[in-house]
């Protein structure tokens, strides 16, 4: 079948730019995408708990690139792995996509995340991760799509990550992601989680030390630790590149 995606006798997917041309519109990707990815570390309008904040996810990242931004893939695909000898996950049919995803989403929800340990929380938090990744919803962005909703929806959780793991090493968290997706209908399960645990893992730590530090100073300003207070601070940290003393917790709070 015809891809409809790309631009006829190229590799180059339609986009609004009209490039043609595959490093130009690689670079052109990229900077637009990065600077929507930021915005979305600091913005609070999506809750991140249901597949229609799935797709608005994909459209806040790509709504400069592509005329189909948000919208599920209307095509099956396939992507030939290095990493598994040339074969392709098996992504899930065109027409089971928002089936596929809204169970998994439903079943993140229906976990009591705040009574877990680091350890499982990891686990858990992994397979989610790996199988809303195997679902593909779309035609193109489906890692950084599905990281970043997953990444918003666990912090909501009272689990916070140290985000800028992944965005670091962006390449290892797609191949750990195959790696963790790699079960065939005739093949079986050679799906192998640890990789994509191992970062997740030091990606949760770090955060769970990072939310004890804001603790502390909250407590040093006489502030309450709730919730929604943690998730300020954590969002102003953020925006600002640096941890705040309890003195400047106490005066942002204050004004």
């Amino acid at each position: 079948m015809k891809d409809p995606y790309v631009y006829s006798g190229t590799e180059v997917l339609k986009n609004l730019a009209g490039i043609k041309e595959e490093n130009a519109f690689a670079c052109m990707e990229a900077e637009y995408t990065s600077l929507r990815i930021a915005d979305l570390s600091i913005d609070n309008t999506l809750s991140y708990s249901d597949f229609n904040d799935l797709c608005m996810t994909h459209y806040a990242i790509f709504q400069d690139v592509f005329q189909w931004a948000g919208r599920v893939r209307i095509i099956n695909i396939e992507k030939a792995e290095i990493s598994l000898g040339g074969l392709s996950i098996e992504y899930s049919d065109c027409f089971d996509i928002e089936r596929d995803a809204a169970k998994i989403i439903d079943e993140m929800n229906s976990v009591k995340w705040e009574e877990k340990g680091l350890s499982d929380v990891c686990k858990l938090y992994s397979r989610y991760m790996a199988d809303l990744w195997k679902v593909h919803p779309f035609r193109e962005g489906n890692t950084r799509t599905v990281v970043i909703f997953c990444s918003h929806f666990i912090e909501s959780k009272g689990w916070y990550l140290e985000s800028e793991l992944f965005k670091d090493n962006a390449a290892y968290m797609r191949t750990s992601l195959v790696a963790a997706s790699a079960i065939f209908h005739d093949l079986g399960d050679k799906r192998k989680p640890e990789y994509l645990e191992r970062i997740v893992f030091d990606a949760l730590e770090q955060g769970a030390k990072m939310k004890d530090r804001i603790i502390t100073e909250l407590q040093k300003a006489n502030l309450p630790c709730e919730a929604a207070t943690i998730r300020e601070v954590v969002k102003w940290n953020r925006i600002e590149h640096k941890e705040h003393t309890s003195e400047e917790i106490k005066k942002f709070f204050k004004d």
